[in-house]
């Protein structure tokens, strides 16, 4: 009895022993697990151009907005080299997770703009940022190796970044706006680096930054610090608040906000336009219209308030005779039957009429006159 009461704390012990070791050796699993975080799967590993590949993920954030991609010179382990500019971005697909963080959709397969090794790249557009990548061979695109980079040097951002340079007439006029990002980092590795590759994105609204790589001549020992300056540039007539990013490595190292004022010589380019347009179209037509009119003769277009004789004899109203007036106008009938007429002068106008005569008289008096006849 005494061996069985001894014999049982034991056995007690080395269970407890052992249930505590297999706990421990679970924590490894569980953590590789937790570090992996969202996960891309892909239908096929290879697929040639035409084709489609069906692409699933879980790990995500519940009902979020995912872009995926076909990129080049990329690898799972570096992230995509040359940011979106070596994707193809024109057969991208988006997609939004279920409420578990999952989704599945299917891909078109296109040859991005640079050589393979290729990955689907799958990132967040709203929110916080999040990726992941999934080796994808393009049949029949060309293969070329990613350029060495020494894993040992690490760099970290000692001082606050900054943007340099100002914006000139013609950004106010939609030109890109352009500033120099200037950053001071330090090796805290223990190889020295040399012409470090570093990625600028800028990013607009809730939108994915546009990575862009920046590669910086020198070399940097370790321990040793060094002020970078890199340009950033934006596309033509940009303008609101935009977030600069640096990443080194795959990893954020500084964000920078940058405001952009709106191009309002566009604006007012547009508002002449639409003023001196339709004033040119009214004096050309107007322009038109007094060519192909008709002119008046004898210069009445020089002289508009003049009138000739001929003008104002259309003008006046023509005369109407009396009816005694008319009968003693119109030639006599021949009533004889021989054909000659008798002309009557009329009565307001003869031929032999004196001027000094006296009113009333319409001939000069004849000799045979009583008064001559009187005196004679």
């Amino acid at each position: 009895m005494n061996r069985r009461h001894r014999c049982g704390p034991r056995l007690w012990a080395a269970a407890l022993v052992l249930v505590t070791a297999l706990g421990l050796a679970a924590l490894p699993l569980q953590a590789a697990s937790a570090a992996e975080g969202q996960v891309v799967t892909l239908s096929k590993s290879q697929a040639g151009t035409g084709g489609s590949i069906t692409v699933g993920g879980s790990g995500w954030r519940p009902r979020t907005l995912l872009m995926m991609l076909i990129c080049g010179q990329s690898e799972p382990g570096r992230g995509v080299i040359g940011g979106t500019n070596s994707c193809a971005n024109a057969d991208g697909r988006a997609v939004t997770t279920g409420d578990e963080g999952t989704f599945r959709k299917k891909l078109p397969v296109a040859e991005p703009p640079v050589p393979c090794p290729c990955v689907v790249h799958v990132a967040t557009v709203t929110g916080d940022k999040a990726q992941a990548d999934a080796v994808l061979a393009v049949a029949g695109h060309p293969v070329k190796a990613l350029p060495a980079q020494s894993g040992a040097g690490k760099l970290s951002v000692l001082t606050d970044t900054r943007l340099d340079g100002s914006s000139g007439v013609l950004t106010w006029f939609g030109a890109p706006a352009s500033r120099t990002f200037v950053f001071t980092v330090g090796n805290v590795g223990s190889a020295p680096l040399k012409d470090p590759v570093f990625q600028v994105g800028t990013s607009h609204g809730v939108f994915a930054p546009q990575w862009e790589d920046q590669q910086w001549r020198g070399t940097i020992a370790p321990g040793r610090k060094a002020q970078i300056k890199l340009p950033v540039e934006l596309t033509s007539g940009a303008h609101g608040n935009y977030l600069v990013s640096l990443k080194f490595g795959g990893k954020v190292l500084a964000e920078q906000p940058w405001g952009v004022g709106r191009p309002w010589g566009v604006t007012l380019f547009w508002i002449l336009l639409c003023v001196v347009v339709p004033a040119a179209v009214f004096r050309i037509g107007m322009a038109v219209v007094d060519r192909v009119r008709p002119r008046r003769s004898g210069g009445a277009g020089r002289h508009r308030g003049a009138l000739h004789f001929p003008e104002l004899a259309a003008r006046v109203p023509k005369l109407r005779l009396p009816e005694s007036s008319r009968r003693a106008a119109s030639p006599p009938r021949d009533t004889t039957g021989t054909g000659t007429h008798t002309t009557t002068a009329l009565p307001w106008f003869t031929p032999d009429i004196d001027p000094g005569a006296p009113a009333g008289q319409l001939s000069a008096p004849s000799d045979n006159s009583p008064t001559t006849k009187g005196n004679t």
